[in-house]
């Protein structure tokens, strides 16, 4: 897997641009998979408990569960995270439901899925990261390209 090519190709397909807001981000992602897309915080998951965020499908939406974090740029890392997951088509034939992971019986490919965000040097999670990361240079560009309109213009 070239891993530059396909973050690149990730991030073009968005069709946004460099520069985009989390809430264009949101929307292209829910266009691009034609689902209403919903992040959730979770204030009694943390990083002491080794997910630091999830995605789980329902049938009618994709949902994004995240741990706390004092730091919103952690928090936003977490979500981008499964953002990219989504983008880069590794949910296809393994994704979670909710009935899977709020059962106490977790089937055994939904624990492997969980178990493996653990594995952070694989080909899989190096891309999303990645894809992550461009996404996230792109909103705070966004954030600081309006922040220098507001600082000349008022």
């Amino acid at each position: 897997m070239n891993i530059e090519q396909t973050v690149s190709t990730a991030v073009a397909s968005l069709a946004l641009g460099n520069v985009f807001t989390f809430d264009d981000l949101v929307r292209a992602v829910q266009d691009r998979r034609q689902r209403t897309l919903r992040v959730v915080e979770l204030a009694d998951l943390g990083d002491h408990d080794g997910i630091c965020a999830v995605w789980l499908i329902t049938e009618s939406e994709d949902l994004v569960l995240h741990a706390h974090s004092d730091s919103v740029l952690h928090r936003q890392q977490f979500v981008l995270h499964e953002f990219a997951h989504m983008l880069l088509g590794h949910g296809q034939g393994d994704e979670c439901s909710v009935e899977d992971v709020l059962l106490p019986d977790i089937p055994a490919h939904t624990r492997g899925r969980l178990l493996a965000r653990q594995d952070l040097d694989s080909d899989r999670e190096i891309a999303a990261e990645s894809v992550a990361d461009r996404l996230a240079a792109s909103i705070r560009g966004s954030a600081l390209a309006e922040s220098r309109y507001l600082e000349i213009f008022g």
